[in-house]
């Protein structure tokens, strides 16, 4: 009986100590979730009327926004208008679609629909997959672009 209730002290003890360590445990740290738009208006870009705009949200103290617009505007064409907005000249626009996160770069059709985006650095073979993807749905094979974001 002695041996029992020793045994029983001491699961107690445990148990009290496991639950004790569980509340001090800290909480897993929040994860930060950035804005992207899903809707554009093509009066606030130039050369609205064209098919298909690629905007990218710029800091000038951003080193890696410059990577994104240079491989953003090779995409510049008859069909595709390229836009950097940089935020110190353009603050407007940043607060208007709750841009929070530079580099971000969207894709958006001529109804403004933004189809694709990126946030942070991007490939230029990516970029442009994704791009010819929207322009031409059936473009990429399966599993296509790895990076980027789901369409909206």
């Amino acid at each position: 009986m002695d041996r029992f209730l020793i045994a029983l002290v001491v699961v107690a003890a445990v148990a009290a100590v496991a639950v004790v360590m569980q509340r001090r445990r800290p909480d897993a740290p929040t994860q930060r979730v950035y804005n992207v738009p899903v809707q554009l208006d093509r009066e606030d870009f130039p050369r609205p009327a064209t098919p298909w705009l690629v905007v990218v949200f710029t800091s000038a103290t951003c080193g890696t926004c410059a990577q994104v617009v240079a491989k953003a505007e090779a995409l510049n064409s008859d069909a595709v208008v390229v836009a950097e907005v940089e935020v110190t000249a353009e603050a407007d626009l940043h607060q208007r679609y709750g841009i929070d996160a530079v580099p971000t770069l969207v894709v958006a059709d001529a109804d403004g629909v933004v189809r694709r985006s990126f946030l942070g650095p991007v490939t230029a073979t990516d970029l442009w997959a994704a791009v010819a993807e929207v322009r031409e749905p059936g473009t990429l094979p399966p599993g296509g672009c790895q990076s980027g974001q789901d369409e909206h």
